[in-house]
């Protein structure tokens, strides 16, 4: 069977291409199941949550009795009272060790019968059910570890919370009373946010039934050379001819690894992307012009769950809308608080990233769909948004940008329309304005993204890729002759990082007797042409 890319549930490394996890499982297994800790793996939405830990129960299986448990697998009316639960969760259980011999022997079957036995019982309880938990546990022949994915299909129920506090309980007293050696716990939301969901009074927020879980540290997204690793898997197969390492490194910079993009852009690179004129050869889908065409796709998706779920958050939590509104569009530095629970959200849902103490949007592709999302929202009133559709074909010439001109109209329409604006409007959304217009010119065939190493509350630098030709341009604010010369060196050293020898610099200029234009100038061994507003 032709092994695939996967975008959809868990994966396998008999049927898709995948990162090689045994590092990770071996870390995983070493410091915290072998330590005996409880711990919660909270990521994002399609961040390999459950492949890996279907992957962990595997690895875990020589040394372990282990109990993997999806609670998708339970409804609603499960989690209805105590005696429900209790019951379903056992039949749960009974099932999963009838259906696999090798870990049914591994329990004792009086014990089991004991615990089953619970069902009949006119006042099932949790209680109950723990004590038989116990018992099998503390007579298991090897050390029983509790695996639990999709907690968040518990997150709205009472029942759970009694749940994790009978853990808690037989967890602090695990020297006197037997129990599971290690418990595991994964979804979105981390415990303390299901208790906030529960019992919303601010006195609640953080009264956890969970504080003995282990901090769970282990880094789930994927490097440059893990993607490396997949793709030679890949290359073996298929000889492509690609540069693995090249490729691997392009994907990781506009993903910074987050696993279902990175899977998203292989999967439309293998199966989509040769369909399309021009990239019928494997060499020329992948390839720099394929993955920014993967990206296209990828940004223009409408049905795309991730994308839905960051959507609705943002309308969910206004607070997160403008906190991130002001992040890209003004350079605002907001520094990483993870008391601070608009933050602590946007992390556990991972839109963005602790970034040396500074709160950081998560990777190019999602900070590309929110200045999509903001700039759409405003688009239709935009003036600036206007004179570029009218005027869209004089800056595409014989297939290509234009991009010299698209900033020198830019420079007169702006000075036209908001020239007469104060400094404090022009320097808060002089940058969104240029966005608003480049997006119409561009939008279809073009992307565009902003460079986040570069970016602060003075310098935005927007890379624009359009039918694989990339233009840089810098966007700044005037700060003095000094500090603009010093912005240039800058922007010819950035040069190198792309290999190119031109580049474009936009300042937004408050000095009344600025001398608005363009002109051209040359510095080692560069071309930066400088548009002054």
């Amino acid at each position: 069977m032709r092994r695939r890319f996967n975008t959809t549930g868990s994966c396998s490394c008999q049927r898709h291409y995948m990162v090689k996890l045994d590092k990770r499982l071996k870390k995983i297994k070493e410091d915290y199941v072998d330590e005996g800790c409880y711990f919660v793996i909270n990521r994002g939405r399609q961040y390999g949550k459950t492949t890996t830990l279907r992957a962990l129960a595997e690895y875990l299986k020589d040394d372990y009795a282990v109990i993997s448990m999806d609670f998708q697998r339970m409804s609603t009316v499960d989690f209805t009272d105590e005696k429900t639960f209790a019951v379903s969760f056992i039949e749960y259980f009974e099932e999963l060790i009838s259906s696999n011999k090798e870990t049914a022997k591994l329990f004792n079957a009086e014990a089991v019968q004991d615990l089953i036995g619970i069902k009949a019982q006119e006042k099932s309880s949790m209680k109950d059910m723990f004590r038989c938990f116990s018992r099998l546990c503390g007579i298991s022949e090897k050390p029983v570890v509790l695996i639990i994915d999709e907690v968040d299909s518990a997150s709205n129920n009472q029942v759970f919370i009694d749940f994790l506090a009978q853990l808690r309980a037989y967890y602090l007293n695990r020297e006197n009373c037997p129990t599971f050696h290690s418990v595991i716990l994964a979804g979105v939301y981390d415990i303390k946010n299901l208790k906030l969901k529960i019992r919303p009074d601010s006195e609640h927020q953080y009264n956890s039934p969970w504080n003995i879980a282990a901090d769970f540290k282990i880094n789930m997204s994927f490097s440059a050379a893990q993607i490396a690793g997949m793709l030679e898997e890949y290359e073996q197969d298929h000889n492509t001819g690609m540069d693995i390492n090249k490729i691997a490194e392009e994907i990781y910079q506009y993903t910074s690894g987050y696993p279902y993009l990175v899977s998203a852009i292989c999967k439309y690179l293998d199966e989509d992307l040769p369909e399309e004129e021009g990239f019928e050869n494997p060499a020329c889908a992948w390839s720099s012009e394929g993955i920014a065409q993967a990206v296209k796709s990828l940004l223009n998706a409408n049905s795309n769950p991730l994308f839905g779920s960051m959507m609705r958050h943002i309308s969910e939590y206004p607070d997160l809308k403008k906190m991130l509104y002001l992040m890209l569009f003004q350079g605002e530095r907001v520094s990483y608080n993870p008391d601070n629970r608009i933050i602590e959200l946007a992390h556990m849902f991972g839109y963005v990233v602790n970034d040396h103490g500074s709160v950081r949007v998560a990777n190019r592709i999602f900070e590309t769909r929110l200045y999509n999302l903001f700039l759409s929202e405003e688009e239709l009133e935009s003036a600036m948004s206007k004179v570029a559709k009218q005027n869209q074909s004089q800056f595409i010439t014989g297939g290509k940008l234009d991009i010299e001109q698209v900033i020198k109209k830019f420079v007169e329409y702006f000075h036209d329309i908001y020239g007469d604006n104060d400094e404090k409007f022009i320097e808060a959304y002089g940058r969104k304005f240029f966005l608003l217009y480049l997006k119409p010119i561009i939008n279809g065939t073009g992307n565009y993204y902003i460079e986040a190493q570069t970016r602060d509350a003075g310098r935005t630098d927007v890379v624009v890729d359009y039918l694989g030709e990339q233009s840089v341009i810098e966007l700044k604010i005037w700060r003095g002759n000094e500090y603009n010369e010093r912005g240039e060196r800058q922007l010819a050293e950035y040069l190198d990082y792309f290999h190119q020898t031109k580049g474009y610099m936009i300042s937004f200029n408050f000095n009344k007797k600025k001398e608005i234009g363009v002109k051209e100038i040359k510095i080692d061994g560069k071309t930066i042409v400088e548009a002054v507003v």
